[in-house]
C-alpha cells in the first residue's frame, strides 16, 4: 500500500511539472499533504492517540487544508491565474523531468537499501529536482514557492523512509515539515505583498 502512495506522489509531481494553471498547483499541494499523511500514519509502528492526533493535526490539517488555502488566498488576492508564457513548455518539462526521474532512478539503485526503500529514496529525489525545476524555469515568485514547498515535501518523505526504525524521526520530520511551511509561506507572503501590483499586470486578460 506504501509503495502504491509513493508512486502516486511521483505521478503528482510530473502533473505538477507540466500544469500552468496555479490552481492546480494548489490542489496537487494538497493532494501531496493527503499522500503524506497516509504514508506517516502507515509508517508508523506502534499507533497511539496522542500519536495519532499529532500526526492528524500536524500533517493532514496543515498539509491538506491550511496550505493549499494560504495558496488559494494569496492566487485571489494577486490575481494571478497561470504560469508566465515565457515559462518552459509542458512538452519540454514533461521530457526534462522524465530524464529526471530516470536519473534518479539511477542514483537510487546505486544505493545499497531495500527495494521499498529504495522507491522512496527514488521518488523524494526526484521531489527535489522537480521543486527546483519549478523553481528555474518559471519567473513568478507563486511558482518558486511551491517549488521550495515541493522541496520541503521530499524531506518529510525521506523521514518516512527510516520511520519504522525511529518512529520518533517522522515526528521530527512533520514538526521541520511545519516549521519550513511557515517560514517559507511567511517569506514569499511578505514579497508577494511588495509586488502585488506588478504581478496582477502579468495575470490574465
Amino acid at each position: 500500500m506504501n509503495v502504491l502512495l509513493v508512486i502516486v506522489f511521483a505521478i503528482s509531481l510530473i502533473y505538477l511539472s507540466i500544469a500552468e494553471r496555479f490552481r492546480v498547483y494548489a490542489g496537487l499541494i494538497g493532494l501531496q499533504g493527503v499522500l503524506l499523511f497516509a504514508l506517516s500514519f502507515i509508517e508508523l509502528n506502534t499507533i497511539t492517540l496522542a500519536t495519532l492526533l499529532f500526526v492528524t493535526l500536524e500533517t493532514l490539517v496543515f498539509k491538506v487544508i491550511i496550505v493549499p488555502w494560504l495558496l488559494f488566498r494569496i492566487i485571489n488576492k494577486t490575481g494571478i491565474a497561470r504560469a508566465h508564457e515565457k515559462s518552459v513548455p509542458g512538452f519540454y518539462s514533461l521530457i526534462i523531468v522524465s530524464l529526471g526521474l530516470l536519473l534518479c532512478v539511477v542514483v537510487s539503485f546505486s544505493m545499497d537499501t531495500t527495494p521499498a526503500r529504495m522507491i522512496y529514496f527514488t521518488v523524494a529525489l526526484f521531489a527535489v529536482f522537480t521543486g527546483l525545476f519549478l523553481i528555474i524555469s518559471h519567473r513568478k515568485i507563486f511558482a518558486h514557492l511551491v517549488g521550495f514547498l515541493v522541496i520541503e515535501n521530499a524531506v518529510l518523505l525521506l523521514s518516512l523512509s527510516i520511520g519504522s526504525e525511529m518512529p520518533m524521526l517522522i515526528n521530527i520530520g512533520i514538526m521541520l515539515d511545519i516549521f519550513v511551511s511557515v517560514l517559507i509561506l511567511g517569506v514569499f507572503a511578505m514579497r508577494l505583498k511588495e509586488h502585488t501590483h506588478e504581478l496582477t499586470l502579468l495575470k490574465d486578460d
